[in-house]
């Protein structure tokens, strides 16, 4: 982006962001006249200016944005309306239209739950189970103190039946919505500013609730303009989320990745510390309100215990995930080299009293494949010849990438089975790999070092330094495979001829089995 382009950028972030001031400090200026002036008329001139302009900035924001999925914002518009014709029609005169107001109330909790589930439900979460279980007992945890202090109260109140019931349960759908809203924190991210301001909107219609539910039970007095102010600002906050250009996200699906887990962890500890003070609070329940709060209290305590066996599991897969890469070769899923210097210690009780060969494995000519068609093809070469080697070898043999286009199988045998190993290996060699770039041969050099089984690392270490040196040795004369022992002899052979007239044998048997042996022939893996 050009310096010209990002200067209207800027200056229409700019704007926006004064614009979202200003609506929110017009809104608070007019909830705090609501407050602070005991009048049922400007009371409800200020409510219907809010929601009027809440109304409004939705549907500027569905014109302006045109999200895919404007059904949540419309159930939102929705549930502003009917809940604030609930609000009016219990607060506008002394005796309140029951039950109509709640009909209209419990018509808007409806809607809410309604748009949240749909936002909620395309958001694909990765481990939802345990985000689900998470949310659960946030919310149960909500509902026991619910019960505790608000909803037993509330079924002690001498009143008509229908008033009761009714009363009693919006404690219950609250606890039903904070379950939704703490679920949806979990999977908001942090440029989802709109989903981020309609939290904030419905934290505030839950505390609007409570202060009602408390109202109720006669546990504290509070006025009501009191009452509505936390709803109005809940009108308010919806409306702003509406401008915001991310409202168009609102019910889209899209891969969520979980967090907050010690935040929800912290909630879920605050609730088990409400639960445990349940029994010295409400000392004087009846018998209907122990066997809930027992009931409840046991349903969160299972949770728990469930989180935490979910908890122990996940962390011991990550271990074992974490040790695998650790010691496993990204590319071929071989061992690596530290995992090999480890082997013979890690299994000491296999290699015990057991002969022990490691064959030394280097691709011919694998640079110049490289070179010529990219490093891509020169991976899938590596891949290749690691899923021919894995193939050969027995499965409980140690198979690693030492390095580049260099292999090493560690394995119980004695002298002539190693042989017999490498002449396999030679014939996985024989068919050309098909790779992406075509049909391409690789031979193989193989180096040969056996000896004793001790439980002491410089065994490997001994072992790969001689079988390195066979390796190079059979390279250079074109044996296809070569014994330390026989190598070095053939160098001191060289390095001293008066001492030996003649080629050694095993030199000219090595090349006798390269030129001979049926590499044509062998079974190609």
């Amino acid at each position: 982006m050009t310096v010209s382009e990002e200067q209207p950028t800027g200056q229409r972030y700019r704007f926006r962001t004064r614009w979202y001031a200003l609506l929110l400090g017009g809104s608070a200026a007019a909830i705090a006249v609501h407050v602070t002036v005991d009048s049922r008329l400007l009371s409800f001139v200020t409510m219907a200016a809010i929601l009027a302009g809440t109304l409004a900035m939705i549907g500027f924001g569905l014109w302006a944005h045109r999200p895919t999925h404007p059904l949540p914002w419309y159930l939102l518009s929705a549930s502003a309306v009917l809940s604030a014709a609930g609000a009016a029609l219990r607060d506008g005169s002394d005796h309140a239209l029951h039950p109509i107001d709640d009909v209209f109330t419990l018509l808007g909790y409806l809607g809410v739950g309604l748009a949240a589930l749909i936002w909620l439900r395309p958001r694909r979460v990765r481990s939802n189970n345990d985000l689900l279980l998470d949310s659960g007992l946030i919310g149960l945890g909500a509902l026991l103190a619910s019960w505790t202090f608000l909803i037993s109260p509330i079924l002690q109140a001498h009143d008509t039946m229908l008033n009761t019931w009714v009363a009693a349960t919006y404690p219950v759908l609250d606890a039903l919505l904070l379950t939704l809203v703490a679920h949806s924190v979990a999977t908001s991210t942090r440029s989802e500013t709109s989903l981020r301001l309609l939290h904030v909107g419905l934290v505030l219609a839950l505390l609007g609730d409570l202060g009602y539910s408390l109202d109720t039970t006669g546990s504290v007095t509070i006025g009501r303009e009191m009452l509505m102010a936390p709803l109005l600002a809940a009108y308010a906050t919806v409306g702003v989320a509406a401008l915001h250009p991310t409202m168009a996200s609102l019910g889209t699906p899209r891969q969520i990745h979980p967090h907050h887990s010690r935040q929800r962890a912290s909630f879920i500890a605050v609730a088990l510390i409400v639960a445990s003070l349940v029994p010295v609070v409400g000392s004087s329940l009846g018998t209907l309100d122990r066997v809930v709060v027992s009931s409840l209290f046991a349903l969160l305590l299972i949770g728990v215990l469930v989180r935490s066996e979910r908890a122990i599991v996940r962390s011991s897969r990550s271990e074992r995930r974490a040790q695998y890469q650790a010691d496993h070769d990204t590319l071929t899923g071989l061992l690596n080299r530290s995992a090999l210097l480890r082997a013979l210690n890690r299994n000491s009780e296999r290699w015990a009293e057991q002969p022990l060969c490691l064959l030394f494995i280097d691709l011919d000519g694998f640079k110049m494949v490289n070179d010529s068609y990219g490093h891509a093809v020169g991976d899938e070469l590596i891949a290749n010849a690691a899923s021919r080697i894995r193939r050969v070898v027995l499965r409980d043999d140690v198979v690693a990438r030492y390095g580049g286009d260099e292999f090493v199988v560690l394995s119980p045998l004695g002298r002539p089975e190693a042989a017999m190993l490498a002449e396999r290996l030679l014939g996985a060699f024989v068919r050309p790999f098909e790779l992406s770039a075509g049909e391409i041969p690789i031979t193989a050099s193989i180096g040969i070092a056996c000896g004793c089984p001790r439980s002491t690392e410089s065994t490997v270490y001994d072992l790969i330094r001689d079988a390195d040196s066979a390796m190079y040795h059979a390279k250079e004369y074109s044996l296809g495979y070569a014994f330390h022992d026989d190598a070095r002899h053939a160098s001191d052979s060289m390095r001293h001829p008066s001492n030996d007239p003649v080629r050694h044998p095993a030199t000219d048997a090595g090349r006798r089995i390269w030129r001979t042996s049926p590499r044509s022939t062998s079974t190609a893996v």
